[in-house]
């Protein structure tokens, strides 16, 4: 009898293990040119197992923090190529290089929110089988990664149709001697017009309702929490409708790694909606 059942078991566990495996997506390692900066930036691109069928994918930009890479995401999260046989999409993980994904306006050698939204979109569309235009793409990330995906979506509803923060820094304004966004920005005291221009804050002026599909997320014991706080009672107040997600956690990757679940489901609900899938 117990020989029966660790036999049962043993090839539970083989079927179990074996259906994971054939579940993970294809991770690539891509060199992306960016015309506007004159040089090739890293990204990795996840694909689902069943790409080569003929069918076009969405695809979910996912943007790393302040001091990580491009291979942040696929390194710290171990499932994530899971997730795009999951979700049925594609994920693009580019290189930020500590940018906050604006084109800045003291150094010109820093113009990533041109690379992101428009350079780099364009590469994704002439290399893989994607769905090309906004009801086809979201975009999200942690940290200086959830400001970015909320500044730039923000600033090009004709790109992304959906979009999401994890941890996001959406009010820069509190840090002003952090993460070197001076070198950027130039210093709050001298330029704050750049300060006030390039706070997520300080885009919602161009939502209105329902023109993005949104989900903000941060942790209770995250140093961002207050301006998360903040932002959901100004989209509130602006009637923009949006999920925002409170849980217990702080600024670690175990919160993120949980995060992404939720993150990457909304976006396939919201592309399932948009392309009848």
């Amino acid at each position: 009898m117990n020989k029966h059942v660790n036999v049962f078991w043993a090839v539970l566990f083989l079927s179990v293990f074996f259906s994971l495996e054939s579940q993970a997506g294809k991770v690539d390692t891509v060199l992306t040119y960016s015309q506007s900066m004159v040089k090739q930036i890293k990204a990795v691109v996840i694909t689902p197992d069943s790409y080569n069928s003929s069918k076009e994918y969405p695809v979910v930009y996912l943007l790393h923090g302040y001091s990580g890479n491009y291979a942040d995401w696929v390194k710290s999260v171990a499932n994530l190529s899971s997730l795009t046989d999951i979700n049925q999409l594609i994920i693009v993980c580019p290189d930020g290089n500590n940018s906050w994904y604006w084109d800045s306006p003291v150094d010109p050698a820093y113009k990533y929110e041109t690379y992101v939204s428009t350079e780099l979109v364009k590469w994704v569309d002439e290399h893989y089988k994607t769905i090309r235009n906004k009801t086809g793409r979201a975009i999200t990330g942690l940290s200086m990664g959830g400001h970015g995906a909320l500044y730039l979506a923000f600033r090009h509803q004709d790109v992304f149709g959906a979009a999401g923060s994890m941890s996001g820094g959406v009010d820069i304004r509190p840090f002003p001697t952090k993460w070197d966004m001076a070198k950027l920005l130039g210093s709050y005291a001298e330029h704050p017009d750049n300060w006030e221009r390039n706070t997520v804050m300080n885009q919602l002026y161009l939502l209105t309702p329902n023109s993005l599909s949104l989900m903000i997320e941060c942790g209770t014991e995250d140093f961002f929490y207050n301006v998360n706080e903040e932002l959901h009672r100004q989209l509130l107040l602006r009637n923009i409708p949006h999920d925002y997600v409170v849980r217990p956690g702080a600024h670690v990757w175990s919160y993120w790694g949980n995060a992404i679940q939720y993150q990457l489901l909304f976006m396939k609900n919201y592309f399932n909606k948009q392309n009848n899938r």
